[in-house]
């Protein structure tokens, strides 16, 4: 058991991270029902577009906390958490009855899955050796991205059989699934301060009982509430509230029970007496701080419309907001006696390299995943958004493939040479897609640029996080590896706002010269012909010039994988001689 537990638990993890990776994407083909659920026509997406901006605020905002929290409680206590607030999250999004109720959902999801990589990166550094933990990373880096294909997938077949709601009841049972195993598997966790105790089975039901009153307080469904009998339990007490219903008090009462369980317990399934001293061993408030900043960021930019705008037009307040909230955070580094980011912990030059080539990867990356659709549907798929996000499938399969590939290499080839090779390789296949042309898509051999970008961005994962895993302490593996996610998060979102921008330049450059449509389309059909071509034209110089960006983004991170990544010789580590011993 002691051989083969690092590996089942491992992969526990790594199938809980393609869940919360699929559930990014699973929105997808469910957004129209979800909309319409709660009152919002189709032609009103921009109103819709915190169902996707909530999960990924959730996602990325408190990476670098949760990855902290791992390093000082414990890489397995931390995932159970993460898989049972996803569950949560998931229970609330399928009860949902109106936008802020969903939008809260989601973020609770996003909480949930984004807080489950950090612990995992950390968790197969904790358990291989530096020259072994290629493949394992190589693994966990594939499934993340496969997650991104199987999301939509696993969307549709929910959504052939059943309605949207039933795509989260099914991500909590999943999570709850996978929580139930990895609780067995708590022993094998080198980081957690304490062996667990028996687990607090009575503390255990009562939060069960009170997530089941929780769904039906918001569900309210139709078979009870419309009962002779059981519908007297969703009539309100007072007022017209649903929070004031019986189902909603007995709900309230389990809730009490829970938290009177949890401080009264000798061993309660949240252990507060230990993580109460959380705020006395790092920095809560400027914790807090950063995840404000991030926040921030992520609505100015992931709320703006790719197609036109770079930015949110509510930047100008978010923008500064976010520049406070980063000054703070960068004050409380300097000033408070634990930070969030301990004191010297990425000094390394392959420590803080991997942040930096990990943002300009992610700067490259989001090209592919927004332009590359947008190029298929301005020009062979324009009456199907489906097929057009479909002519993406080609690089999202590569991407997993790539990422075991450079895992399995990683053994054999130094990490800087083979990230540098890995983002050439996509750097090449943007600049072939810049020559791309109005029938390019319908032809196989042209498409071959897809794979080879997929393949090079998922060979570039594992070296990445391998250097940063390598030349930091295991102490911090945590929160370094949150804040790896973040700087390619972060990069995603500031690259589609600057090539996003070029974009725009060259589609107002091109069609500059195109006369206006009434002086063309007024009783000529070929003129109208000609000035829709001429437009679709125009929108292809717009999106060359988006590749033409990306590729010079994925030949910046080749050139500082190079340079930065490169083993320090002043780097001595201990990790070997610890996994030995």
């Amino acid at each position: 058991m002691r051989q083969t537990a690092p590996r089942v638990l491992l992969g526990l993890a790594a199938v809980a991270i393609m869940f919360a990776a699929a559930d990014t994407y699973v929105v997808v083909l469910a957004l129209p029902d979800m909309m319409t659920t709660v009152g919002l026509d189709i032609d009103q997406l921009q109103r819709a577009a915190p169902i996707v901006s909530g999960f990924l605020l959730g996602y990325v905002g408190v990476l670098p906390l949760i990855g902290r929290i791992s390093d000082l409680r414990g890489r397995v206590p931390v995932l159970l958490g993460c898989l049972i607030v996803f569950a949560v999250g998931s229970v609330i999004t399928a009860a949902a009855y109106d936008l802020p109720s969903i939008v809260t959902g989601r973020f609770i999801q996003g909480v949930g899955g984004g807080g489950l990589i950090p612990p995992t990166l950390a968790l197969v550094a904790d358990l291989w050796p530096p020259d072994r933990r290629g493949l394992p990373l190589g693994i966990v880096g594939a499934v993340q991205e496969l997650g991104s294909v199987l999301g939509p997938l696993y969307g549709a077949v929910v959504l052939a059989f059943g309605s949207w709601r039933d795509i989260f009841w099914l991500n909590c049972a999943v999570g709850l699934v996978l929580a139930a195993a990895m609780v067995r598997m708590r022993d094998t966790d080198r980081q957690a301060p304490d062996r667990p105790g028996r687990l607090d089975v009575p503390g255990l039901v009562l939060g069960l009982l009170g997530v089941v009153g929780l769904a039906l307080v918001m569900l309210e469904p139709d078979v009870l509430a419309t009962g002779v009998t059981t519908g007297l339990a969703f009539l309100p007490v007072v007022g017209e509230s649903r929070w004031l219903t019986p189902v909603a008090l007995v709900m309230f009462g389990l809730a009490a029970m829970f938290v009177v369980r949890q401080a009264s317990a000798r061993r309660p399934l949240l252990d507060w007496r230990g993580w109460a001293d959380l705020g006395r061993e790092t920095d809560l408030r400027g914790a807090l701080m950063l995840t404000a900043g991030l926040g921030a960021v992520i609505v100015a930019f992931a709320s703006a419309e790719p197609e036109s705008a770079a930015i949110s037009p509510n930047a100008p307040w978010l923008l500064p907001v976010a520049a406070l909230a980063f000054a703070g955070f960068w004050w409380r580094q300097r000033t408070a006696p634990l930070p969030l980011v301990p004191r010297g912990a990425l000094s390394s030059r392959p420590a803080w390299g991997a942040l930096v080539v990990s943002f300009f990867v992610g700067a490259s990356l989001i090209a592919a995943l927004v332009d590359i659709p947008f190029f298929a549907r301005l020009t062979v798929h324009r009456e199907s958004q489906l097929d057009a996000a479909l002519v993406l499938l080609r690089f999202l399969i590569a991407l997993p493939i790539g990422a075991v590939v450079g895992g399995w290499l990683l053994r054999r080839v130094p990490a800087h040479i083979l990230t540098a090779v890995a983002m050439l390789i996509s750097a090449a296949a943007f600049l072939h897609m810049r020559t791309w042309d109005a029938e390019s898509l319908r032809h196989e051999t042209e498409m071959l640029s897809l794979v080879l970008g997929g393949f090079g961005f998922g060979l570039a994962i594992a070296p990445v996080n391998a250097a940063l895993l390598e030349h930091t302490e295991g102490s911090v593996h945590g929160v370094a590896s949150g804040l790896l996610i973040v700087a390619r998060m972060v990069g995603m979102l500031l690259g589609i706002s600057a090539l996003t921008t070029i974009g725009l330049h060259a589609f107002y450059d091109a069609s500059a010269e195109i006369p206006p449509a009434a002086e063309l389309c007024e009783g000529a059909t070929a003129a109208c012909k000609a000035y829709r071509d001429a437009v679709r034209d125009a929108g292809i110089a717009q999106l060359h010039a988006v590749f033409v960006g990306a590729a010079t983004c994925a030949a910046t991170a080749a050139v500082l994988a190079l340079g930065l990544l490169r083993p320090s010789t002043a780097h001595v580590t201990s990790e070997a001689h610890d996994h030995t011993r």
